[in-house]
């Protein structure tokens, strides 16, 4: 007999029961190649070091962090549904998405790999890297309020936990477009919140430079704004748009 259960538990026709330490350490590797080439482009821009040629402008960091997330979904969501993010895997959870016994085991492994991805970037950069740019930590803008820093952070989270949700759970999207999306999901998301908030939308991704390098300024914001963000996407598709008919 098939274990339903286990058979709906992974995104990206990942399955999750299968073999728990492998989906631990891919959600490891994931967030570490996420905020390591994502972090690593935003010090090296907040430095205004050279990247292959002249120095490049704003778009490099929301291009690097979604190019990053495009290749971790490609590279490791059939192995553990690639969330690389505590707001998806909760939102996932208080769906029904995904098991609640699993989500403790991938909490740790994403704050594993984002603590390494922030040491990898201070390897990179040295002692510059953290101590002038704090590893590209998350802080709110000059000027931006508390109340609004959650409400962005929110809503870009909201944005990107609703794309990964309705391209990785519903069978009416092909599967290869899925990373693409994803990818580009996370990029509108800094784009658009990354003068205001720095543009987390993941608590793994601000936690791991904040720990390392001792910048805590607002990161409750960066913890509990993404988080109910996440859940709201999650809850939405799953109550509106996850059992509807695809137009005809």
């Amino acid at each position: 007999m098939v274990d339903t259960t286990t058979a709906r538990t992974g995104l990206y026709g990942s399955n999750i029961g299968a073999n728990m330490l492998a989906a631990a350490v891919a959600e490891t590797v994931g967030t570490f190649i996420l905020v390591y080439g994502g972090t690593a482009v935003a010090v090296a821009a907040a430095l205004q070091r050279p990247v292959a040629g002249p120095a490049y402008d704003s778009l490099a960091t929301p291009l690097a962090f979604g190019l990053a997330l495009l290749a971790v979904v490609a590279a490791v969501g059939h192995v553990s549904g690639g969330h690389v993010n505590p707001a998806v895997t909760l939102g996932l959870a208080a769906t029904g998405s995904f098991p609640w016994r699993y989500v403790p085991a991938y909490l740790i492994a994403q704050l594993v790999g984002a603590v390494l991805g922030a040491l990898a970037t201070w390897a990179t950069f040295g002692a510059p890297g953290r101590d002038q740019v704090a590893l590209a930590a998350t802080v709110p803008g000059p000027g931006v309020g508390v109340g609004t820093a959650v409400l962005v952070e929110a809503l870009v989270t909201f944005v990107l936990v609703f794309v990964v949700v309705s391209v990785a759970t519903d069978d009416r999207v092909h599967s290869s477009l899925a990373p693409i999306a994803v990818g580009a999901g996370l990029a509108v998301a800094v784009l658009v919140a990354g003068p205001v908030t720095g543009g987390a939308a993941n608590p793994a991704r601000a936690l791991g430079p904040a720990l390392v390098a001792g910048e805590f300024t607002s990161l409750w914001v960066y913890i509990v704004a993404p988080l109910i963000g996440g859940i709201a996407a999650a809850v939405v598709y799953d109550r509106f748009l996850a059992k509807g008919r695809a137009p005809e």
